[in-house]
């Protein structure tokens, strides 16, 4: 599960879970003891989040949905890792 960006104390992962309980590209947002899964139009799967923490999550997704898309395919295809910029 290698991180993919971080920012404001937010960790973001990507798993390979092709025949996951999710079914669907997603990735984990943890911060602190929370974690949230979502998918790439940032839509809440599972998990919870401060509001503070979900609103900067949504907003970052939103921005890197494209590069998302591209480092599922990569990290499920290749096991190449993509880094995406965090907010700043």
């Amino acid at each position: 599960m290698p991180l993919i960006s971080q920012f404001y104390g937010i960790l973001i992962y990507i798993y390979k879970e092709l025949d996951s309980k999710h079914h669907m590209p997603h990735f984990h947002a943890k911060y602190a003891e929370f974690e949230s899964v979502y998918d790439f139009k940032a839509n809440l799967i599972e998990g919870e989040l401060p509001v503070k923490q979900r609103k900067l999550v949504e907003a970052w997704t939103m921005l890197h949905e494209d590069e998302l898309n591209a480092a599922w395919i990569a990290w499920n295809e290749s096991g190449e890792v993509i880094k995406i910029e965090g907010l700043r």
